[in-house]
């Protein structure tokens, strides 16, 4: 699981890393999937950048809500193209260059 910082005014969220690195990620969007909601976060400053997806609960201090890894990979695909679909529904325009499909 991934220690986060949430930054509400500026839409961004500091990812601390296993390997403790720091990453500072903008949230691209909090989306229902599986019952549940997820969160995607893409590193600031780099358009190239993989796009994370992490489980998002919200929990009785609004000010920090959870974020989990998605461990199996038949969810974590699930929630890419529940991710896709979503992005795709509310018409964002460089989706491809967000979420690249898989070659």
């Amino acid at each position: 699981m991934a220690d986060y910082q949430e930054n509400l005014d500026h839409d961004t969220v500091t990812l601390f890393l296993d390997n403790n690195e720091e990453v500072i990620c903008d949230v691209i969007a909090i989306f229902p999937a599986r019952d549940s909601e997820y969160i995607a976060l893409q590193p600031q400053g780099d358009e190239n950048a993989q796009v994370y997806l992490y489980r998002f609960t919200e929990t009785d201090d609004e000010s920090s809500p959870q974020l989990d890894n998605i461990e199996e990979d038949e969810e974590f695909e699930e929630v890419s193209e529940a991710f896709y679909e979503y992005m795709d529904e509310n018409d964002y325009e460089d989706l491809d260059e967000v979420f690249p499909e898989e070659p």
